[in-house]
């Protein structure tokens, strides 16, 4: 097996999505335990749930096993030099690169979620269609109007990425209800002679 292949092995094993975030975190700044779980706290809020703190620590040990992070030691500060120096965490280049791949397997994974979605909508009858879609459109209105932080009031790049990914990707799908609405009323107008082979949806 070639070391392209055995990476993307390694990457696909790795199946938590908190020590994935965890990854991201010291990616962007080697950290300390207890300073990546305030991190990872204030950065990713009720989107991505922690159980604990034993949480982070065991996916940190889970990273640094499969060779993402290493383990530094800081130096005591100076008002304690005897105390025991605290384990701090820095991504490798091998960490890195499997975050970058690791991303790019979530955005098709959302990709394949939203064709599945669309394809077993057309399952139903179109008038049960209708209403799937209606409820769905509501949830995404819902969801919208809970989004009351705006861009320019967010602290961080992290924030502000996720603020705009969320609002394009709901005009999105409110666009795509729309067109769902549309097709599935011109069946369901159209008179049952008409309608061919596969035309229930």
């Amino acid at each position: 097996m070639d070391d392209s292949r055995a990476h993307e092995q390694q990457v696909g094993a790795l199946r938590s999505s908190v020590a994935w975030g965890l990854l991201g975190l010291v990616i962007e700044r080697p950290s300390y335990g207890y300073e990546l779980i305030q991190r990872f706290r204030r950065t990713y809020g009720d989107t991505l749930a922690l159980s604990g703190p034993r949480q982070i620590y065991t996916a940190l040990n889970a990273l640094r096993t499969r060779g993402l992070i290493e383990e530094t030691r800081s130096a005591a500060p100076p008002s304690a030099p005897h105390r025991q120096p605290r384990p701090n965490y820095r991504a490798t280049a091998e960490g890195v690169r499997g975050y970058e791949e690791w991303l790019l397997i979530q955005f098709e994974e959302e990709r394949q979620r939203q064709r599945l979605f669309a394809r077993q909508l057309a399952m139903l009858d179109p008038q049960v269609a209708l209403e799937v879609i209606d409820r769905y459109e509501e949830e995404c209105l819902t969801e919208a109007d809970e989004t009351t932080v705006a861009e320019s009031e967010r602290e961080s790049v992290a924030h502000r990425l996720a603020d705009r990914d969320e609002q394009l990707g709901l005009e999105a799908r409110l666009s795509w209800i729309r067109y769902a609405r549309r097709e599935l009323t011109t069946i369901l107008e159209q008179p049952a002679s008409e309608a061919g082979p596969g035309e229930k949806l």
